[in-house]
């Protein structure tokens, strides 16, 4: 496909509010990987990934993890933060595209290790993921179909990377994040999301092999056809323009100024990509939150990870506005202006 692609058809922004974000929680695994390890395996420059993407150090989990162990331990936490009876949990969203298996889904296995009574399904947006996951949310608590909903975004991405890969393993990390969400204040919750995707870009990245089309076979593993592919370049340039142009789109519709904005957490894929688009938009970096550099881009993770570590540093308190973006594979992207 064409690096030079037509912009991307956006629907139309909507809003859900009078719901709030009642508690956070995150977990990485303890196995960190450092570029100077990487430099040893691999034998590229360590400098060369940390001004290609910022990147420092990622996660990686343990032989006996999973997606739904990530998933588990950053729920727990949230649920402690919250101060809530997991029984009182209604709902149960996990976003992934790294599942322990194709089925059943990693929520239904999340669910029984935190003993819970209610719905639980899996999405899959990748990178977009947790953003989807939480405009669900939103809308079943806006809607009276859930009163307390646990939304996860998580990634095992190393169980899915080509270890001999150096444009794409030094990239990705491991880890999760949770929230819970419940009723608000009129004001509170979204005042604008942009949610979409543009599925013609879907060969720019994409795991090829062990779906339907491509099932598992010696002849497709022999060619790493069930590994991550990603055309780099293409996704880059596809990544900061929908960054920049949703957070556009979002703060137009809720006719709020950049400037009110008390803290932008983008995805955490790319350092690059992340400055050139607030750059653009002529945001301060010092509004944007970053944890790139400790984890890499952690997929579905990455944002709600970013949420608690930025709660946890009282960055983002009650009343402030936050941006929250997320993008990848689909190609799909997920960005809202929130009312905390």
């Amino acid at each position: 496909m064409s690096e030079e692609r037509a912009p991307s058809i956006r629907p139309r922004c909507r809003h859900i509010t009078g719901v709030q974000v009642l508690a956070t929680g995150s977990y990485v695994p303890d196995v960190v990987v450092t570029n100077e390890q990487l430099h040893q395996r691999l034998g590229f420059d360590s400098d060369w990934i940390v001004k290609r993407t910022g990147i420092l150090e990622r996660r990686h989990v343990r032989p006996h993890q999973a997606t739904s162990d990530l998933s588990f331990e950053a729920a727990r936490r949230c649920i402690e933060n919250a101060k809530v009876k997991p029984s009182d949990i209604d709902l149960c969203i996990v976003a992934t595209f790294t599942p322990d298996m194709s089925f059943p889904s990693t929520a239904c296995l999340v669910q029984d290790q935190l003993k819970l009574a209610c719905p639980a399904m899996d999405l899959q947006a990748a990178c977009a993921g947790f953003m989807y996951a939480l405009i669900t949310g939103y809308a079943y608590i806006a809607s009276g179909a859930s009163d307390l909903a646990l939304v996860i975004g998580a990634d095992a991405n190393s169980r899915i990377i080509n270890p001999d890969d150096i444009k794409t393993y030094p990239l990705f990390g491991d880890g999760a994040g949770a929230v819970l969400l419940t009723k608000g204040k009129p004001e509170q919750g979204i005042l604008a999301y942009s949610l979409g995707a543009d599925g013609s870009g879907g060969d720019l990245l994409s795991r090829p092999a062990c779906g339907s089309r491509m099932p598992p076979s010696a002849e497709y593993i022999a060619k790493g056809l069930h590994f991550m592919h990603m055309d780099g370049r293409a996704v880059f340039r596809w990544a900061v323009a929908i960054l920049c142009d949703t957070i556009q789109d979002v703060l137009t519709s809720a006719e709020m100024r950049g400037d009110k904005i008390d803290l932008y957490i983008p995805h955490q894929a790319n350092i690059r990509i992340i400055n050139a688009a607030i750059d653009v938009l002529k945001i301060p970096r010092s509004r944007v939150f970053n944890n790139l550099e400790k984890y890499g881009n952690t997929s579905a993770g990455s944002v709600p990870l970013a949420l608690d570590e930025a709660i946890q540093q009282g960055r983002l308190k009650r009343d402030d506005l936050v941006v929250m973006s997320g993008f990848g594979a689909g190609l799909a992207w997920g960005t809202a202006l929130v009312r905390w």
